[in-house]
């Protein structure tokens, strides 16, 4: 998988220096590299422009303050034994404004869409306001435009996994949440395939106690129904028709949607590796990317030999 890739060679390289120049103890290297595991999963938010403008942008950077890619950089497993992933959330509950990662700008910030010159904002539908989630996306996915979907017969709308989170708290715009996979649906927009991935923030409340979409019902009642709902009029007030769903609109299981994940993050992996027709998707991240693993492969290094040398003295 590319978002564990990186970390891999980072600890081969480690695991090499290591074993030929200094004797380590391995509980000491697993400290290391959990270390700096923990170490590359903080992430801040940088805000410019004027919010409610063309000109509003959400950039992201590392714990060192090197500007990040929310796409290609923040990986798609928080923790991938337990299949727990990062969710960029895009568009706060019970807001308004249609926020999206954009992938036609270098480090793909998130900005506010617009259409004919107009910013987008969706209409509050009684007895709705705004989003009713959570919403935003799964990093490291891709839908693909090229690609028809088997399971929709659809092909891709050329945006990284749609997530709505339903957990109690209004999260904030920018931030990355670490989520377990419920269940999906599967919109079918305008004759694109929009998967909708239904999560639960692992902090809330209620996420120990929901495991699958039959949660769902169970502790939010009618929840799932407005959702179908939601998804079927939001586009009405602007003079389209309804929104279709395949599978008549039944929403798919956990294993089925780790499966639709799984696919899409195999677009994405084809995407960076140029084997799928890209359009202007920016990658300069990557070379950023690769610049923070060394530095934290330089600094596992120091404090490697740091030990060493006191371990020394003191024999």
């Amino acid at each position: 998988m590319l978002d564990s890739l990186h970390m891999l060679r980072c600890q081969g390289i480690l695991k090499r220096v290591t074993s030929q120049f200094i004797p380590i103890n391995r509980s000491v290297l697993e400290q290391l590299n959990t270390f700096a595991k923990v170490f590359q999963n903080m992430y801040t938010i940088v805000e410019k422009g004027a919010l409610n403008s063309t000109d509003y942008r959400i950039f992201f950077k590392n714990d060192l303050g090197v500007p990040i890619s929310p796409m290609h950089d923040i990986p798609l497993y928080a923790d991938e034994k337990n299949k727990i992933m990062n969710m960029i959330v895009e568009i706060p509950r019970w807001t308004n404004a249609k926020m999206e990662i954009c992938l036609k700008e270098t480090l793909n910030p998130i900005k506010q869409d617009v259409k004919n010159g107009k910013l987008r904002f969706v209409a509050n539908c009684f007895p709705h306001h705004g989003y009713i989630w959570n919403y935003g996306a799964l990093p490291q996915t891709w839908e693909n435009p090229e690609v028809l979907d088997e399971a929709t017969g659809c092909k891709g709308d050329n945006d990284p996994i749609d997530v709505l989170e339903i957990g109690y708290r209004v999260a904030k715009r920018g931030e990355v949440l670490k989520v377990k996979i419920l269940g999906t649906v599967a919109l079918i927009d305008e004759g694109e395939t929009d998967w909708k991935i239904i999560v639960i923030d692992v902090n809330d409340p209620l996420a120990n106690q929901m495991n699958d979409v039959n949660d769902i019902e169970k502790h939010c009642p009618g929840l799932l129904k407005a959702t179908i709902e939601w998804f079927k009029i939001y586009k009405i007030p602007d003079g389209k028709p309804e929104n279709q769903f395949a599978f008549n609109g039944e929403a798919k299981p956990r294993d089925f949607a780790l499966h639709i994940i799984d696919e899409v993050h195999q677009h994405w992996q084809n995407l960076v590796k140029q084997e799928a027709s890209t359009g202007i998707i920016w990658f300069i991240s990557f070379f950023i990317n690769y610049v923070l693993y060394m530095t934290i492969i330089l600094i596992q290094l120091q404090i490697v030999i740091f030990l060493h040398k006191d371990k020394s003295k003191i024999e």
